[in-house]
């Protein structure tokens, strides 16, 4: 795969934060090579967060945040203020821009503890250094998660990279979507119908992903529509290692698939890897004890336009509705969007999170068991309706 194409979810987030004009646009401008950031003398240039997908040696594929100012004003500033905080909810690596000639400030230290109750990884970039006696540097240079630069100067920008490399997550690594059951020479049949909210002339991306990962594998990927799938089947000489199918046609699938064949769908495998799939398993259960009334959240990671009968607002509420028998009340969030406020919600299903990076999509799990609210998947929830959960998703745990 081009490094160029890796998805949003799949690259490093470097956040760069501080306060009003401490040159974090110009830290990123000079990080990258490149005019990416907007850089200006008025103060509270950057309003919104302000996300560009790109390579940085020797990282590779990385998302830069730069963010509004943490010392903004006024309610319009409280909102951005805030912003810039939720940013740290996706944010792999954060960079802390602070003035030297001025120093920490209440606001950045107010960040660095929030950054450390998170647990992300981050730097302390004193910038404008050319701006300091040489004496006063050399001083405060001991703390090892500290640099002096200066973007303008062009000064000490590749100890600064150097050293975002050193915090790079390893959390992803060795993680797989479906390469670790397999064996080379296997093959894997995917289900995958023409989905119409996709871009024409692609497929969507968790399937484009497990294709990759199937192939890295040394296994073979055959690709069949849903009205192909039984077909095919037939024909082939030996059994597959495994039948991945698109969740919408899981019971035509499953119908089809002989029980000796291991059988799961997309999004069960990306709630293998991306989250926690024995959680996942048992937030589906809950649908068992729903009464009338109660409050269930559906959130999809992407933006989209809707289709008549969309997946996640359309297809999963009326098979949940028929599954439970009760009368509910849905809401739906996509996107960016998610609650702060989980606690009224009896249950939480989720998208397989193809487009949040890992840390986003932990940290929307974190938040629902802190609330104590079960959080599930759609192709989990799609396959308990079904009939097929266990089936479908024991032989991952």
């Amino acid at each position: 795969m081009n490094l160029n194409n890796t998805p949003s979810g799949e690259r490093i987030h470097i956040g760069i934060f501080g306060n009003r004009n401490v040159g974090k646009s110009s830290i990123i401008n000079a990080i990258t090579g490149q005019d990416l950031a907007i850089v200006s003398d008025t103060k509270g240039t950057t309003t919104d967060p302000v996300l560009k997908a790109m390579e940085l040696p020797p990282l590779g594929p990385v998302v830069m945040i730069d963010t509004p100012g943490l010392d903004d004003v006024g309610e319009l500033g409280k909102m951005r203020i805030e912003k810039a905080y939720q940013i740290l909810n996706k944010t792999d690596i954060a960079v802390l821009v602070v003035d030297c000639t001025i120093g920490m400030t209440e606001a950045d230290q107010a960040i660095v503890s929030f950054i450390e109750k998170k647990n992300v990884p981050y730097i302390i970039v004193m910038n404008k250094s050319d701006l300091l006696p040489k004496e006063s540097i050399d001083q405060s240079t001991k703390t090892p998660n500290t640099i002096y630069v200066s973007a303008i100067a062009d000064k000490n920008i590749l100890a600064l990279k150097e050293m975002i490399g050193s915090q790079t997550p390893s959390t992803q690594q060795s993680k797989r979507i479906v390469g670790d059951l397999l064996d080379p020479d296997d093959f894997v049949i995917l289900v995958v119908p023409i989905d119409s909210a996709a871009p024409k002339g692609r497929l969507i991306l968790p399937q484009q992903q497990t294709i990759r990962d199937i192939l890295e594998t040394d296994a073979s990927a055959i690709v069949v529509k849903e009205n192909q799938f039984k077909a095919t089947l037939s024909q082939l000489g030996k059994p597959p290692k495994l039948v991945i199918t698109d969740s919408q046609v899981f019971e035509k699938v499953a119908a089809e698939t002989p029980s000796h064949i291991a059988l799961t769908s997309f999004s069960i495998l990306f709630a293998r890897y991306k989250g926690n799939l024995k959680e996942a398993v048992k937030g589906a259960y809950v649908l068992d004890t729903v009464q009338d009334g109660d409050a269930i959240l559906i959130s999809e990671g992407c933006t989209h336009h809707r289709q008549c009968e969309d997946i996640g607002t359309v297809k999963l509420p009326r098979w949940i509705s028929e599954h439970t028998g009760k009368k509910l009340q849905f809401s739906f969030t996509s996107g960016v969007a998610f609650p702060n406020d989980l606690s009224h919600y009896k249950l939480i299903i989720h998208c397989g999170g193809c487009m949040l990076n890992d840390r986003e999509m932990k940290y929307r799990i974190a938040c629902a068991q802190e609330k104590n609210v079960p959080i599930s998947n759609y192709g989990i929830v799609i396959a308990h309706t079904k009939g097929i959960l266990s089936r479908c998703a024991d032989f991952l745990i």
